[in-house]
This record gives C-alpha cells, structure tokens and sequence, in this order.
C-alpha cells in the first residue's frame, strides 16, 4: 500500500516539538490531541491537495498551506504521496524558516 502523505525530516521534527511543547504547558493527553489532529487534517489533505491555499507574502515555492489550531501546515500539493515540508506554529517568522527549508 502506498502512503498517502510524508513527512519532511524537518516536519517530523516540528510535529515532536509540538507535542514536546504542549506536553510542557499542559500534559501528554493533550499533546497526544494536538498530534492526532495534525496528522488527520495533513491525511485529509493527502485526499484533497487542492484545499489549502498559497501563501505568495511568504513564499513564492509551490507551496500550499492549511491551519490546524494555531498550526500551519505547508505541504507540497502535486506531490504523491502528499509531501509536508512544515508544520509551525503561526506565529512563528515562518517566511524565515520556509526559506531554509525549501
């Protein structure tokens, strides 16, 4: 069976200190929530590439973003399997980071 999405290295790592992140402020159920709903919006993505939307202020890479809580996911839309570069919180410099990233 084919994978429906992957995981960059670097969003892997940013899924972890994500949930490393909300278990520190809050505990690891929540975390565990947190994650979960990541990863079901980016396997919902992987089925409907089409439903994020670019972000030309940060980025001029063919480079699809969509929000889950106050998490963006970046992923690159005519790829398969769905491939996500990013997952970073929105307030983060995430035109800085992207541009060492893609």
């Amino acid at each position: 069976m084919t994978p429906r999405y992957v995981l960059s290295l670097q969003a892997a790592e940013d899924l972890f200190e994500i949930w490393e992140y909300v278990k520190e402020q809050a505990d690891a159920a929540i975390a565990d929530r947190v994650e979960k709903a990541i990863l079901e919006r980016i396997t919902f993505l992987s089925a409907a590439p089409g439903l994020g939307h670019r972000r030309h202020d940060i980025t001029s890479e063919d480079v699809k973003f969509f929000s889950v809580y106050s998490y963006l996911i970046a992923y690159r839309p005519e790829t398969r399997p769905l491939e996500v570069v990013s997952i970073l919180h929105g307030r983060r410099d995430v035109e800085r980071i992207l541009k060492g990233r893609l």
